[in-house]
């Protein structure tokens, strides 16, 4: 807001001068202009040599809709072959435009336009340029008859007299920004769609729509328009200027909507928004179909309608603020230069401020900037849902994990076991191993000892077993270890090393082992490799323990 009102002190016109702008271009001479309405009967060449009768104090704004002679200060320069000079003024609505030159040695020349030659005067920063007629004599003064100047932000704008070199600067200049702008546009939609293909996300199309509407209105509103299309009269292009700049607003809007989080727009920031993109339409459409009737009254309205868009971006990012949304900061920067030089067009627009050439072509500079920074926007929010997903990967890894293992061992659980088991191929060795009298271990070291005698159990089973074996707790006390036929586990030498292992308390712990072979293709194999296994444990523990018995081969 500080920045705000400094601006405005700044570019605010005095109330005493006539402003010429802040130059159309920025090239050559600015002329001071002085206003007189057209009346019946007019003398354009008496009018020209005795200005007496123009007002140079009165704001051009002042004077209202209507047909206008402008004139300038004296000049007392010469358009040479070497050096011509041409007059440039701003584009502004307008019916027909004249311009009579006065030479020192009293010859007049004129050369007039309508709302479609005036399109073939164009320059780039949709400057309305004439070349003046070289000639010995010195040009003494210029006179511009306007015919239905709408005068909204003044009748004749940044007038300025300008060498054909300034003039060749400036459209450089112009060139260099609006094809920069051009370039950054079309790589930032093009990269945009391209991560649009891969990630689906919805605000990746609203920005695209939003860079696509900003190189339309660019083509406008720079007079490339004027020059691919030069008998398209100049209030048309105007008005088509005036729609795709509320579209590249309005999808702006879209694009913050579809960017920020869910939980920033409640339900009447929602409708706030819906109500603002579909005003700002309306508005565009509106101001096509009526200003050709009523420039000025719709002009109002227009930015009026502005006026509260920038309204509900403030509320926005009110409310991103108020909900701590990881995307507020940038936003806020990439916002900035497009509210603030959208205020500044509404102030000129509602006569607050003057008009000037870089005010008038601020939009798309602004714009250009917001888009920019909303594309390291967008890098920073995918950056951010990577990070999340990987999170999510991990986080569900985990719980993978958690539900697939035993969580006193370490091992597999029975159901990870069997879903790990069942299907593999080829004939299957599975060794079922119990421990010997449990119960006593417990009894005798307490439930944390028998729980460390149970890790001291896994740990050796998986020191033994093959790097392809399937090591899990499928019960209390009872262990599974399931290989491939050609590479099975030496159960006696599993109880070998049992035996040798230092138990807690050196307690000697033994355990019987069942053994069984067969294929696991399907559940029904299981079952049927699981019994004859069982059944082979049950031989070993009723032979008297710490052995190994195996079954017959499974059918």
């Amino acid at each position: 807001m500080a920045v705000l009102v400094a601006a405005l002190a700044f570019v605010v016109a005095p109330a005493h001068a006539q402003p010429a702008g802040l130059s159309a271009g920025q090239v050559g001479r600015p002329l001071q202009v002085c206003v007189r309405a057209v009346r019946p009967g007019d003398d354009p060449a008496r009018l020209i040599r005795q200005p007496q009768s123009f007002d140079c104090t009165t704001r051009q704004t002042a004077f209202g809709p209507g047909s206008y002679w402008v004139i300038s200060s004296p000049i007392d320069q010469r358009s040479r072959s070497r050096q011509p000079l041409a007059a440039r003024i701003g584009s502004v609505w307008q019916d027909r435009l004249t311009l009579h030159i006065l030479y020192t040695d009293g010859r007049i020349a004129t050369m007039a336009d309508d709302r479609y030659s005036v399109s073939r005067r164009i320059q780039l920063g949709a400057i309305i340029e004439y070349p003046l007629p070289r000639d010995r004599a010195k040009v003494k003064r210029l006179m511009w008859r306007v015919d239905g100047a709408a005068n909204l932000r003044g009748i004749v704008v940044g007038a300025r007299l300008a060498t054909k070199a300034e003039s060749d600067l400036s459209n450089l200049t112009m060139a260099a920004i609006y094809s920069g702008f051009g370039g950054l546009a079309l790589a930032l939609l093009t990269y945009n769609l391209a991560l649009w293909a891969s990630l689906r996300h919805r605000f990746q199309l609203a920005y695209c729509l939003m860079v696509s509407a900003l190189m339309a209105y660019a083509f406008t509103s720079s007079g490339a328009m004027a020059w691919a299309f030069p008998d398209v009269a100049n209030n048309d292009r105007l008005r088509i200027n005036y729609l795709l700049l509320t579209l590249a607003c309005a999808s702006a809007l879209l694009f913050a909507r579809a960017f920020f989080e869910e939980h920033v727009f409640g339900p009447r920031l929602r409708l706030t928004m819906r109500i603002a993109v579909g005003v700002l339409v309306a508005a565009g459409l509106f101001f096509v179909l009526l200003a050709p009737i009523g420039v000025q009254m719709v002009d109002r309205i227009y930015s009026w309608v502005f006026l509260g868009v920038i309204i509900s971006v403030v509320a926005t990012l009110w409310s991103a603020w108020r909900n701590r949304s990881n995307f507020l900061w940038l936003f806020a920067i990439a916002w900035a230069v497009p509210i603030f030089a959208a205020s500044l067009r509404v102030f000129a627009n509602l006569g607050l401020i003057r008009w000037n050439f870089w005010l008038d072509n601020s939009t798309i500079l602004s714009m250009a900037a917001e888009a920019l920074i909303s594309s390291v926007a967008i890098a920073y929010r995918i950056r951010l849902l990577s990070q999340e997903r990987d999170s999510a990967v991990a986080a569900e890894a985990v719980a993978r994990r958690l539900a697939d293992t035993d969580p006193l061992t370490g091992l597999f659980n029975r159901r990870a076991f069997l879903a790990n088991a069942i299907g593999r191929e080829g004939p299957q060795t599975l060794l079922v191993l119990d421990l010997d009298h449990f119960k006593q271990v417990n009894e005798t070291l307490g439930h944390d000892g028998g729980d460390e005698v149970l890790r001291v159990v896994a740990r050796t089973l998986r020191a033994l077993a093959p790097s392809h074996a399937l090591v899990a707790r499928i019960g209390g006390e009872e262990f599974a270890v399931l290989t491939d036929m050609a590479h099975p586990l030496d159960a006696e030498a599993l109880l070998a090393r049992l035996r040798a292992t230092r138990m807690p308390f050196d307690l000697r712990v033994t355990a019987s082992v069942g053994a069984a072979t067969g294929p696991l293709a399907v559940e029904a194999h299981w079952k049927t490799i699981y019994r004859a296994a069982d059944t082979a444990l049950f031989a070993a523990k009723s032979a008297g323990r710490d052995r190994v018995r195996a079954a017959p081969l499974a059918a």
